[in-house]
């Protein structure tokens, strides 16, 4: 089974850089197994798909988001990190991590609300 936490500031300043990271335990990043998944939900709308790290560190991003993401990992301590740049009230949402197996979101971290607001 495997189990993802995210953690990082539930407030966070317009202009400001948001930061997530996500915990996981019962499989490793840095195997094929997964890929490993930053995904969103603004209150009253869908899930935004933000972007992706693989077993070898390489990135995908939302071409919408792509200016603004970065998605690294710690392989030390297993786990894997979102940073949004230059954050709005827009980006307020639930933010959740999770694994991704040929397109679909197999585990999921619980989320973790983040509000952006002075």
């Amino acid at each position: 089974q495997v189990q993802l936490q995210e953690s990082g500031p539930g407030l966070v300043k317009p202009s400001q850089t948001l930061s997530l990271t996500c915990t996981v335990s019962g499989a490793s990043i840095t195997t094929g197994d997964y890929d490993w998944s930053w995904i969103r939900q603004p209150p009253g709308k869908g899930l935004e798909w933000m972007g992706d790290i693989v077993y070898d560190g390489s990135t995908y991003y939302s071409p919408s988001l792509k200016s603004r993401t970065s998605i690294s990992r710690d392989t030390s301590k297993n786990q894997f990190s979102l940073q949004l740049s230059s954050v709005t009230p827009e980006d307020t949402a639930v933010y959740y991590c999770a694994t991704q197996k040929t397109y679909s979101f197999v585990y999921w971290g619980q989320g973790t609300q983040v509000t952006v607001s002075s």
